[in-house]
């Protein structure tokens, strides 16, 4: 009786309200079967494969230097600047072949001349200050203790009144050709074990092969830990670390 007696106002707000519940009971349940959906999905790709980074190093020691030095002085001739320079070139190339440098490891090049303007206010006069004449010696030996010791003991030169720029020697290793497909060979290696690690960890086990991207190689000085994009070579130190790195995916079960 009582329900008869309901006002059409109350009638039509419980079917809005019962409306409402209906559509966001639908709502629920459609959004927990799409989110179980789209987790099966991620845990299904996810549980395909496993990429991993397997590095390895190996220690090594330069077997050809290259030292350029260079002579540059300024005199008020170009005449005179090019004679000064000719004879410290050839102080210079005494010192390095009494310190026992082979005749024909060295390189002389060219002599170039340079003349310095007078400039006031910003602006060139004309005038010609002084020529300035400069030529470079390049060293080229496998023996790189001797380069060193050289370059360590040049301020002997110096103290004699002989301009030399000495831009330190560069040391280099001539084995890389065959250093580089041993590293990448330990590094899959590595990269394997790590992946098998990985996978007995979570009961799993290592699949096929899927993909191999080998990283350029590094060569630091010895512990350090720089890296370059495109790789590094460093030139400094006779002893060197060679390293390589390889990004490898595999299946898994």
């Amino acid at each position: 009786m009582s329900q008869l007696n309901e006002s059409p106002i109350i009638t039509v707000e419980r079917r809005k309200a019962i409306t409402i519940i209906v559509s966001a009971v639908i709502i629920a349940l459609a959004l927990g079967v799409g989110l179980t959906q789209v987790g099966t999905g991620f845990a299904t790709r996810a549980g395909n494969g496993i990429t991993v980074t397997g590095s390895a190093k190996t220690s090594a020691v330069a077997d050809n230097a290259v030292w350029t030095l260079s002579v540059s002085l300024s005199s008020p001739t170009v005449g005179a600047a090019v004679k000064k320079v000719d004879s410290d070139v050839a102080a210079l190339s005494s010192y390095l072949t009494q310190g026992g440098i082979a005749a024909d490891a060295l390189t002389l090049g060219p002599v170039a001349t340079f003349a310095n303007e007078e400039f006031v206010n910003g602006n060139a006069t004309g005038r010609i200050l002084s020529y300035r004449a400069t030529r470079d010696v390049t060293v080229r030996t496998k023996d790189v203790q001797l380069v060193s010791k050289l370059s360590q003991g040049i301020g002997s030169l110096l103290e004699t009144g002989i301009n030399v720029n000495n831009y330190g020697p560069q040391y280099y290793i001539s084995n890389l050709p065959e250093l580089r497909p041993e590293l990448m060979s330990e590094a899959m290696k590595d990269a394997k074990l790590r992946a098998e690690s990985l996978t007995k960890a979570v009961g799993g086990s290592l699949g096929s092969l899927v993909n191999v991207k080998a990283g350029p190689i590094q060569i630091t000085t010895p512990d350090s830990t720089m890296t370059a994009d495109y790789g590094a070579y460093d030139t400094s130190t006779i002893n060197k670390t060679v390293s390589a790195t390889v990004s490898v995916t595999f299946n898994t079960n």
